[in-house]
Protein backbone atom coordinates (compact mmCIF):
# COMPACT_ATOMS: atom_id res chain seq x y z
CA UNK A 1 0.00 0.00 0.00
CA UNK A 2 1.57 3.24 -1.31
CA UNK A 3 -0.37 5.74 0.39
CA UNK A 4 -2.79 6.54 3.03
CA UNK A 5 -6.59 5.13 2.55
CA UNK A 6 -9.98 4.55 3.77
CA UNK A 7 -10.77 2.03 6.62
CA UNK A 8 -13.93 -0.13 6.86
CA UNK A 9 -15.04 -1.57 9.42
CA UNK A 10 -19.02 -3.34 9.83
CA UNK A 11 -20.50 -3.01 13.33
CA UNK A 12 -23.31 -5.29 13.76
CA UNK A 13 -26.44 -5.30 15.54
CA UNK A 14 -27.96 -8.32 14.74
CA UNK A 15 -31.65 -7.35 15.38
CA UNK A 16 -31.38 -3.99 16.71
CA UNK A 17 -29.49 -2.13 18.75
CA UNK A 18 -29.51 0.37 21.19
CA UNK A 19 -32.34 3.08 19.20
CA UNK A 20 -33.39 0.52 16.54
CA UNK A 21 -35.65 -1.84 18.44
CA UNK A 22 -37.86 -2.64 15.43
CA UNK A 23 -35.14 -3.54 12.97
CA UNK A 24 -36.13 -7.16 13.46
CA UNK A 25 -39.35 -6.07 11.64
CA UNK A 26 -37.47 -5.92 8.39
CA UNK A 27 -38.37 -9.21 6.61
CA UNK A 28 -34.97 -8.80 4.73
CA UNK A 29 -33.91 -9.09 8.04
CA UNK A 30 -33.71 -12.89 10.08
CA UNK A 31 -35.71 -12.49 12.81
CA UNK A 32 -33.03 -14.24 14.82
CA UNK A 33 -30.15 -12.89 13.27
CA UNK A 34 -28.58 -11.74 16.69
CA UNK A 35 -28.01 -16.02 17.09
CA UNK A 36 -28.21 -16.82 13.37
CA UNK A 37 -24.51 -18.04 12.54
CA UNK A 38 -25.29 -18.25 8.59
CA UNK A 39 -26.56 -14.27 8.80
CA UNK A 40 -23.28 -13.48 10.59
CA UNK A 41 -21.39 -15.75 7.92
CA UNK A 42 -23.23 -14.09 4.94
CA UNK A 43 -22.44 -10.73 6.78
CA UNK A 44 -18.67 -11.39 7.00
CA UNK A 45 -18.53 -12.93 3.60
CA UNK A 46 -20.88 -9.80 1.86
CA UNK A 47 -17.96 -7.16 4.22
CA UNK A 48 -14.85 -9.35 2.93
CA UNK A 49 -16.08 -9.60 -1.37
CA UNK A 50 -16.17 -5.50 -0.24
CA UNK A 51 -12.77 -5.75 1.11
CA UNK A 52 -13.41 -4.48 4.42
CA UNK A 53 -10.97 -4.65 7.38
CA UNK A 54 -12.87 -5.97 10.14
CA UNK A 55 -16.14 -6.99 11.51
CA UNK A 56 -16.64 -5.75 14.51
CA UNK A 57 -18.75 -7.33 17.59
CA UNK A 58 -20.39 -5.46 20.56
CA UNK A 59 -21.31 -6.75 23.51
CA UNK A 60 -22.41 -6.39 27.42
CA UNK A 61 -23.41 -8.65 30.06
CA UNK A 62 -26.78 -7.17 31.99
CA UNK A 63 -30.01 -6.82 29.99
CA UNK A 64 -33.67 -5.78 31.67
CA UNK A 65 -37.00 -6.10 29.23
CA UNK A 66 -36.48 -2.81 28.11
CA UNK A 67 -33.19 -3.66 26.21
CA UNK A 68 -32.71 -3.73 22.73
CA UNK A 69 -33.16 -6.61 20.92
CA UNK A 70 -29.89 -7.72 19.90
CA UNK A 71 -28.95 -7.37 22.90
CA UNK A 72 -31.36 -9.72 24.36
CA UNK A 73 -30.32 -12.65 22.73
CA UNK A 74 -26.99 -13.11 20.75
CA UNK A 75 -23.65 -14.78 21.03
CA UNK A 76 -20.70 -14.54 22.77
CA UNK A 77 -18.39 -12.52 20.59
CA UNK A 78 -15.03 -15.07 20.58
CA UNK A 79 -17.13 -17.80 20.25
CA UNK A 80 -18.84 -16.15 17.22
CA UNK A 81 -15.57 -14.97 15.39
CA UNK A 82 -14.12 -18.39 16.13
CA UNK A 83 -16.84 -19.89 13.52
CA UNK A 84 -16.08 -16.65 11.14
CA UNK A 85 -12.43 -17.32 11.11
CA UNK A 86 -12.78 -20.46 9.36
CA UNK A 87 -15.45 -19.22 6.79
CA UNK A 88 -12.90 -16.46 5.80
CA UNK A 89 -9.58 -14.99 4.98
CA UNK A 90 -8.87 -11.84 5.40
CA UNK A 91 -11.66 -9.95 7.04
CA UNK A 92 -10.20 -8.81 10.39
CA UNK A 93 -12.44 -10.44 13.62
CA UNK A 94 -12.85 -8.04 16.51
CA UNK A 95 -14.32 -9.26 19.74
CA UNK A 96 -14.98 -6.50 23.00
CA UNK A 97 -14.22 -8.23 25.91
CA UNK A 98 -14.62 -6.09 29.16
CA UNK A 99 -11.41 -5.38 31.57
CA UNK A 100 -14.09 -4.83 34.69
CA UNK A 101 -15.24 -8.58 34.47
CA UNK A 102 -12.72 -10.87 32.63
CA UNK A 103 -9.32 -12.09 34.38
CA UNK A 104 -6.17 -11.24 32.23
CA UNK A 105 -4.91 -14.38 31.66
CA UNK A 106 -7.93 -15.82 30.42
CA UNK A 107 -8.78 -12.40 27.84
CA UNK A 108 -5.08 -12.68 26.60
CA UNK A 109 -5.29 -16.74 26.04
CA UNK A 110 -9.20 -16.74 24.17
CA UNK A 111 -7.77 -14.13 22.42
CA UNK A 112 -4.66 -15.35 21.62
CA UNK A 113 -6.18 -18.11 20.40
CA UNK A 114 -8.47 -16.48 17.91
CA UNK A 115 -5.25 -15.12 16.71
CA UNK A 116 -4.02 -18.34 15.36
CA UNK A 117 -7.48 -19.75 14.33
CA UNK A 118 -7.75 -17.20 12.28
CA UNK A 119 -4.31 -17.23 11.23
CA UNK A 120 -3.46 -13.53 12.72
CA UNK A 121 -6.40 -11.85 12.26
CA UNK A 122 -8.34 -11.15 15.21
CA UNK A 123 -8.84 -7.69 17.35
CA UNK A 124 -9.74 -6.94 21.17
CA UNK A 125 -11.85 -4.05 21.80
CA UNK A 126 -11.37 -3.21 24.85
CA UNK A 127 -14.06 -1.61 27.31
CA UNK A 128 -14.45 -1.14 31.01
CA UNK A 129 -18.14 -1.91 30.94
CA UNK A 130 -21.13 0.93 31.26
CA UNK A 131 -23.86 -1.16 32.76
CA UNK A 132 -23.43 -1.09 36.36
CA UNK A 133 -26.38 -4.21 37.04
CA UNK A 134 -23.27 -6.48 35.51
CA UNK A 135 -21.50 -6.67 38.98
CA UNK A 136 -24.58 -8.61 40.51
CA UNK A 137 -23.68 -11.65 37.36
CA UNK A 138 -20.16 -11.39 38.48
CA UNK A 139 -21.14 -12.08 42.54
CA UNK A 140 -20.37 -7.99 43.61
CA UNK A 141 -22.56 -5.57 45.21
CA UNK A 142 -21.33 -2.79 42.87
CA UNK A 143 -20.20 -1.75 39.49
CA UNK A 144 -16.56 -0.57 40.05
CA UNK A 145 -16.46 3.57 40.24
CA UNK A 146 -15.31 5.58 36.98
CA UNK A 147 -11.94 5.58 38.47
CA UNK A 148 -11.51 2.37 39.21
CA UNK A 149 -12.82 1.39 36.51
CA UNK A 150 -10.28 2.86 33.84
CA UNK A 151 -7.52 2.04 36.21
CA UNK A 152 -7.93 -1.49 36.50
CA UNK A 153 -8.49 -0.98 32.37
CA UNK A 154 -4.48 0.12 31.80
CA UNK A 155 -3.28 -2.65 34.12
CA UNK A 156 -5.62 -5.12 32.82
CA UNK A 157 -4.09 -4.31 28.70
CA UNK A 158 -0.54 -3.64 29.94
CA UNK A 159 -0.98 -7.31 31.43
CA UNK A 160 -2.60 -9.07 28.51
CA UNK A 161 -0.01 -7.50 26.10
CA UNK A 162 3.01 -8.36 28.51
CA UNK A 163 1.12 -12.00 28.32
CA UNK A 164 1.18 -12.03 25.02
CA UNK A 165 5.04 -11.90 24.66
CA UNK A 166 5.44 -14.94 26.44
CA UNK A 167 6.66 -16.89 24.21
CA UNK A 168 9.75 -15.51 21.41
CA UNK A 169 8.87 -15.65 17.78
CA UNK A 170 11.05 -18.73 17.35
CA UNK A 171 10.81 -20.21 20.84
CA UNK A 172 9.64 -23.55 19.48
CA UNK A 173 12.36 -25.08 16.97
CA UNK A 174 9.95 -28.69 17.40
CA UNK A 175 13.53 -30.53 15.67
CA UNK A 176 12.32 -34.72 15.60
CA UNK A 177 15.60 -35.34 14.84
CA UNK A 178 17.35 -33.77 18.03
CA UNK A 179 13.79 -34.26 19.94
CA UNK A 180 13.58 -30.27 20.87
CA UNK A 181 10.54 -29.65 20.63
CA UNK A 182 10.84 -25.78 23.18
CA UNK A 183 13.97 -23.64 23.36
CA UNK A 184 13.65 -23.13 27.17
CA UNK A 185 15.79 -19.66 26.77
CA UNK A 186 12.74 -18.11 25.10
CA UNK A 187 9.97 -19.04 27.29
CA UNK A 188 9.36 -15.91 29.75
CA UNK A 189 7.32 -15.77 32.72
CA UNK A 190 5.57 -12.11 33.88
CA UNK A 191 5.81 -12.49 37.43
CA UNK A 192 3.23 -9.23 37.35
CA UNK A 193 2.25 -8.18 40.83
CA UNK A 194 0.19 -5.10 40.41
CA UNK A 195 -2.40 -2.19 42.16
CA UNK A 196 -5.85 -4.83 40.77
CA UNK A 197 -3.95 -7.74 39.55
CA UNK A 198 -1.11 -10.31 40.11
CA UNK A 199 -0.65 -12.49 37.45
CA UNK A 200 2.79 -15.37 37.16
CA UNK A 201 2.55 -16.39 33.60
CA UNK A 202 3.32 -17.37 31.16
CA UNK A 203 0.72 -17.76 28.67
CA UNK A 204 0.63 -21.40 27.20
CA UNK A 205 0.17 -20.29 23.59
CA UNK A 206 2.57 -19.41 20.62
CA UNK A 207 2.62 -16.09 19.19
CA UNK A 208 0.27 -15.19 15.65
CA UNK A 209 1.70 -14.07 12.26
CA UNK A 210 0.82 -10.31 13.73
CA UNK A 211 2.56 -10.96 16.57
CA UNK A 212 -0.34 -10.44 18.92
CA UNK A 213 -4.16 -9.25 18.32
CA UNK A 214 -4.79 -5.25 17.44
CA UNK A 215 -6.26 -3.35 19.94
CA UNK A 216 -9.78 -1.54 19.50
CA UNK A 217 -11.23 1.10 21.88
CA UNK A 218 -13.91 3.64 22.43
CA UNK A 219 -14.67 6.53 24.94
CA UNK A 220 -15.15 10.10 24.59
CA UNK A 221 -14.12 11.05 28.70
CA UNK A 222 -10.60 12.34 29.36
CA UNK A 223 -10.17 8.63 30.89
CA UNK A 224 -11.57 7.15 27.64
CA UNK A 225 -9.30 9.20 25.52
CA UNK A 226 -6.12 8.79 27.93
CA UNK A 227 -6.81 4.80 27.84
CA UNK A 228 -6.68 4.82 23.73
CA UNK A 229 -3.86 7.34 23.17
CA UNK A 230 -2.02 5.25 25.81
CA UNK A 231 -3.12 1.19 24.63
CA UNK A 232 -5.34 1.85 21.42
CA UNK A 233 -4.07 0.73 17.78
CA UNK A 234 -7.72 1.87 17.01
CA UNK A 235 -10.33 4.02 18.83
CA UNK A 236 -13.61 4.28 17.95
CA UNK A 237 -15.49 7.70 18.37
CA UNK A 238 -18.34 9.47 16.71
CA UNK A 239 -17.97 12.74 15.19
CA UNK A 240 -21.24 14.51 13.83
CA UNK A 241 -19.06 17.55 11.97
CA UNK A 242 -15.88 17.06 10.19
CA UNK A 243 -14.72 19.91 12.60
CA UNK A 244 -16.11 17.97 15.43
CA UNK A 245 -13.97 14.98 13.79
CA UNK A 246 -10.88 16.94 13.46
CA UNK A 247 -10.61 18.12 16.76
CA UNK A 248 -10.73 14.95 18.42
CA UNK A 249 -8.67 13.45 15.59
CA UNK A 250 -5.73 15.62 16.61
CA UNK A 251 -6.86 15.98 20.28
CA UNK A 252 -6.26 11.55 20.78
CA UNK A 253 -3.03 11.75 18.12
CA UNK A 254 -1.62 14.46 20.60
CA UNK A 255 -2.21 12.54 23.06
CA UNK A 256 -0.58 9.29 21.85
CA UNK A 257 2.67 11.39 20.71
CA UNK A 258 2.86 12.86 24.00
CA UNK A 259 3.03 8.77 25.35
CA UNK A 260 6.28 8.78 23.05
CA UNK A 261 4.13 6.54 20.40
CA UNK A 262 4.01 7.12 16.63
CA UNK A 263 0.97 8.87 16.05
CA UNK A 264 0.35 7.44 12.67
CA UNK A 265 0.23 4.07 14.00
CA UNK A 266 -3.32 5.15 15.77
CA UNK A 267 -5.85 5.03 13.92
CA UNK A 268 -9.62 6.82 14.47
CA UNK A 269 -12.53 5.18 13.38
CA UNK A 270 -15.67 7.13 14.27
CA UNK A 271 -19.30 4.82 13.82
CA UNK A 272 -21.41 5.96 10.64
CA UNK A 273 -24.64 5.38 9.45
CA UNK A 274 -24.83 5.19 5.92
CA UNK A 275 -27.95 5.28 3.50
CA UNK A 276 -27.78 5.17 0.11
CA UNK A 277 -30.52 6.10 -2.65
CA UNK A 278 -31.05 6.91 -6.15
CA UNK A 279 -31.03 10.76 -5.56
CA UNK A 280 -29.64 12.45 -2.33
CA UNK A 281 -33.65 13.61 -1.61
CA UNK A 282 -34.58 9.47 -2.00
CA UNK A 283 -31.29 8.84 0.39
CA UNK A 284 -33.59 10.92 2.89
CA UNK A 285 -36.93 9.84 2.77
CA UNK A 286 -34.99 6.61 3.03
CA UNK A 287 -33.47 7.95 6.23
CA UNK A 288 -36.62 9.37 7.34
CA UNK A 289 -38.72 5.99 6.55
CA UNK A 290 -36.29 3.66 8.35
CA UNK A 291 -35.94 6.26 11.36
CA UNK A 292 -40.12 5.71 12.21
CA UNK A 293 -40.28 1.93 11.38
CA UNK A 294 -37.16 1.70 13.75
CA UNK A 295 -37.84 3.81 16.69
CA UNK A 296 -41.04 4.63 18.93
CA UNK A 297 -41.38 6.85 22.25
CA UNK A 298 -42.35 3.66 24.01
CA UNK A 299 -39.29 1.54 23.81
CA UNK A 300 -36.86 4.68 23.72
CA UNK A 301 -38.48 5.60 27.03
CA UNK A 302 -37.50 2.17 28.33
CA UNK A 303 -34.33 2.01 26.93
CA UNK A 304 -33.31 5.71 28.19
CA UNK A 305 -32.50 4.65 31.68
CA UNK A 306 -29.53 2.35 30.18
CA UNK A 307 -26.88 5.81 30.56
CA UNK A 308 -28.22 5.79 34.04
CA UNK A 309 -27.21 2.29 35.26
CA UNK A 310 -30.56 1.32 33.79
CA UNK A 311 -32.55 3.67 36.21
CA UNK A 312 -36.76 3.18 35.91
CA UNK A 313 -37.59 6.23 34.01
CA UNK A 314 -41.01 4.97 33.66
CA UNK A 315 -42.17 5.85 37.17
CA UNK A 316 -41.58 9.72 37.08
CA UNK A 317 -44.15 12.25 35.82
CA UNK A 318 -43.84 12.39 32.24
CA UNK A 319 -44.52 15.84 31.80
CA UNK A 320 -43.20 17.28 35.12
CA UNK A 321 -39.20 18.45 34.67
CA UNK A 322 -36.63 16.59 33.96
CA UNK A 323 -35.50 14.58 37.20
CA UNK A 324 -31.77 15.97 37.55
CA UNK A 325 -31.66 13.52 40.52
CA UNK A 326 -31.90 10.35 38.09
CA UNK A 327 -27.94 12.03 37.23
CA UNK A 328 -26.50 10.01 41.04
CA UNK A 329 -27.34 7.14 39.39
CA UNK A 330 -24.92 7.00 36.46
CA UNK A 331 -22.14 7.61 38.65
CA UNK A 332 -20.48 4.12 38.01
CA UNK A 333 -22.55 3.90 34.40
CA UNK A 334 -22.26 5.81 31.27
CA UNK A 335 -21.62 9.16 33.13
CA UNK A 336 -20.30 11.00 30.83
CA UNK A 337 -23.72 10.35 28.10
CA UNK A 338 -25.96 10.78 31.52
CA UNK A 339 -24.23 14.07 32.29
CA UNK A 340 -24.87 15.25 28.90
CA UNK A 341 -28.36 14.36 28.60
CA UNK A 342 -29.15 16.06 32.23
CA UNK A 343 -27.35 19.14 31.59
CA UNK A 344 -29.49 19.64 28.22
CA UNK A 345 -32.44 19.07 30.34
CA UNK A 346 -31.38 21.64 32.79
CA UNK A 347 -30.15 24.55 29.84
CA UNK A 348 -33.21 23.58 27.68
CA UNK A 349 -35.79 22.97 30.27
CA UNK A 350 -36.91 19.92 29.08
CA UNK A 351 -39.43 17.88 30.96
CA UNK A 352 -38.71 13.91 30.61
CA UNK A 353 -40.79 13.47 28.07
CA UNK A 354 -39.06 16.46 26.38
CA UNK A 355 -35.28 14.60 26.78
CA UNK A 356 -36.74 11.43 25.60
CA UNK A 357 -38.15 12.93 22.15
CA UNK A 358 -35.00 15.26 22.03
CA UNK A 359 -32.91 12.15 22.55
CA UNK A 360 -34.49 9.79 19.83
CA UNK A 361 -35.37 12.65 17.15
CA UNK A 362 -33.86 12.51 13.56
CA UNK A 363 -30.75 14.20 12.89
CA UNK A 364 -29.99 13.83 9.77
CA UNK A 365 -26.54 11.84 8.73
CA UNK A 366 -23.18 13.35 7.30
CA UNK A 367 -23.41 10.16 4.74
CA UNK A 368 -26.85 10.24 3.02
CA UNK A 369 -27.42 10.32 -0.41
CA UNK A 370 -27.00 9.17 -3.97
CA UNK A 371 -24.06 7.14 -4.07
CA UNK A 372 -21.94 9.64 -5.43
CA UNK A 373 -22.57 12.05 -3.05
CA UNK A 374 -21.77 9.37 -0.06
CA UNK A 375 -18.44 8.82 -1.30
CA UNK A 376 -17.50 12.23 -2.16
CA UNK A 377 -18.68 13.05 1.59
CA UNK A 378 -16.72 10.42 2.51
CA UNK A 379 -13.45 10.76 0.68
CA UNK A 380 -13.74 14.50 1.84
CA UNK A 381 -13.65 13.95 5.74
CA UNK A 382 -10.75 11.47 5.39
CA UNK A 383 -8.86 13.56 3.56
CA UNK A 384 -9.44 16.48 5.62
CA UNK A 385 -8.13 14.02 8.38
CA UNK A 386 -11.51 14.18 10.20
CA UNK A 387 -10.90 10.08 10.81
CA UNK A 388 -8.59 7.24 9.09
CA UNK A 389 -11.77 5.37 7.94
CA UNK A 390 -14.90 4.70 9.13
CA UNK A 391 -16.93 2.03 11.27
CA UNK A 392 -20.00 1.33 9.29
CA UNK A 393 -23.58 0.14 11.25
CA UNK A 394 -24.93 -2.47 9.49
CA UNK A 395 -28.69 -2.34 9.64
CA UNK A 396 -31.07 -3.10 6.73
CA UNK A 397 -29.81 -5.45 4.54
CA UNK A 398 -30.76 -3.50 1.20
CA UNK A 399 -28.72 -0.67 2.65
CA UNK A 400 -25.22 -2.77 3.05
CA UNK A 401 -25.63 -4.56 -0.31
CA UNK A 402 -26.22 -0.68 -1.77
CA UNK A 403 -23.31 0.41 -0.07
CA UNK A 404 -20.75 -1.78 -0.74
CA UNK A 405 -21.88 -2.39 -4.58
CA UNK A 406 -22.24 1.50 -5.44
CA UNK A 407 -20.59 3.68 -2.93
CA UNK A 408 -17.54 1.02 -2.55
CA UNK A 409 -16.39 1.15 -6.18
CA UNK A 410 -16.96 4.62 -6.67
CA UNK A 411 -14.13 4.87 -3.54
CA UNK A 412 -12.03 2.76 -5.42
CA UNK A 413 -12.03 5.29 -8.63
CA UNK A 414 -11.03 8.39 -6.28
CA UNK A 415 -8.08 5.97 -5.21
CA UNK A 416 -8.86 6.13 -1.16
CA UNK A 417 -9.90 2.85 -1.03
CA UNK A 418 -8.24 -0.17 -1.71
CA UNK A 419 -8.24 -2.62 -4.65
CA UNK A 420 -6.99 -5.50 -2.94
CA UNK A 421 -5.81 -6.82 0.24
CA UNK A 422 -2.37 -6.14 1.34
CA UNK A 423 -1.40 -9.23 3.03
CA UNK A 424 -3.56 -11.71 5.05
CA UNK A 425 -3.49 -10.47 8.81
CA UNK A 426 -5.53 -7.37 10.10
CA UNK A 427 -2.46 -5.50 11.32
CA UNK A 428 -1.39 -5.49 7.41
CA UNK A 429 -4.83 -4.80 6.47
CA UNK A 430 -5.00 -1.49 8.63
CA UNK A 431 -1.13 -0.75 7.61
CA UNK A 432 -0.11 -1.59 11.59
CA UNK A 433 3.08 -2.54 12.75
CA UNK A 434 4.09 -5.93 14.33
CA UNK A 435 4.72 -5.01 17.97
CA UNK A 436 8.32 -5.53 19.06
CA UNK A 437 9.25 -8.25 21.20
CA UNK A 438 10.23 -7.52 24.97
CA UNK A 439 10.77 -9.88 27.70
Amino acid sequence: MSKRQIKLGALTMGCGGPGRHNLWLDPALPADASVNIDWYIDIARQAEAALFDLIFIVDSQFITPGSPSHYLNRLEPLTLLSALAVSTRHIGLVGTLTTSYNAPFNVARRLASLDLISKGRAGWNVVTSGDAGTAGNYGLDEHYDYDTRYSRAHEHVEVVQKLWHSYEDDAFPRDRQSGRFLDPAKLHTLNHQGEHFSVVGPLNIQRSPQGQPVIFQAGDSEQGRDLGAATADVIFTHAASVEQGQAFYRDVKARAARLGRDPEQVLVLPGAEIYVGDTDEHAREIERHYHQADHSFELALKEFGRNFGWHDFSQYDLDAPFPQQSLEFARSSFFTNAKRIADQARDKGFSLRQAVEFGRQLRPGAFVGSAQTVAAKMADWFEARALDGFNIYIGHPEQFRRFTQEVVPLLQERGVYRTAYEGTTLRESLGLAIPRFAD
